[in-house]
């Protein structure tokens, strides 16, 4: 998900009256403004959190949640928007609410996701990765439905590249999650016989 539209700088009370519906990361205290997102894109992103949502519910570890704003605590100030994150219940317990104000959560997630667009820049997304990683994520996954790749970032130099005949597995973030990619990528709509974005018109 990239990044376009630059504001003015704002403060932490103004941030909270931004509408919730209206996609957005704070950026060195500016609001960016973030494009929709290619219709695959958006759709590979809903299948992710559902087996992800299907995986926290089964093993009660945690919470899955799609486009939630997260409050990182890099150098420089950063609210971030991965598509889809998996937030472990060692992290926030499941006995304590989910807070009812406010836009950005004040937890680093354990699991970012992001589905790139066409639309994404390549400096940004490296730029993204590495906030994440600092901030403490365990596990990063970059999905490329295009192509039909997910690249694992376990650490800023352990990375994976997985296609379509490989299993996509969260280690020891997400014990006992394993995906095949063809499941995966058939669940989305795409048909590798077909060759890359065939499910694209």
């Amino acid at each position: 998900m990239s990044t376009v539209t630059l504001r003015e700088p704002i403060g932490e009370s103004a941030i909270e009256l931004f509408p919730s519906d209206e996609l957005y990361e704070i950026i060195d205290g500016q609001r960016v403004e973030l494009p929709p997102m290619a219709i695959y894109s958006v759709w590979f992103a809903s299948v992710l959190h559902g087996y992800l949502t299907l995986y926290a519910r089964t093993k009660g570890m945690g919470r899955a949640l799609s486009e939630a704003l997260f409050r990182l605590p890099a150098p420089a100030d950063r609210n971030r928007r991965p598509d889809v994150a998996f937030v472990s219940y060692q992290r926030w317990p499941k006995n304590r609410s989910v807070p009812r104000t406010g836009n950005a959560w004040n937890v680093v997630p354990n699991v970012a996701i992001e589905v790139v667009s066409p639309s994404d820049g390549a400096d940004e997304l490296e730029d993204k990765i590495g906030e994440y990683l600092r901030a403490g994520v365990e596990l990063v996954w970059v999905v490329y439905p295009l192509h039909t790749k997910v690249y694992v970032h376990e650490s800023a130099k352990q990375v994976r590249v997985l296609s379509i005949d490989d299993e996509l597995d969260g280690g020891t973030v997400l014990p006992g999650f394993k995906l095949a990619l063809s499941e995966l990528f058939a669940e989305a709509g795409e048909n590798p016989a077909e060759g890359n974005g065939s499910a694209v018109p």
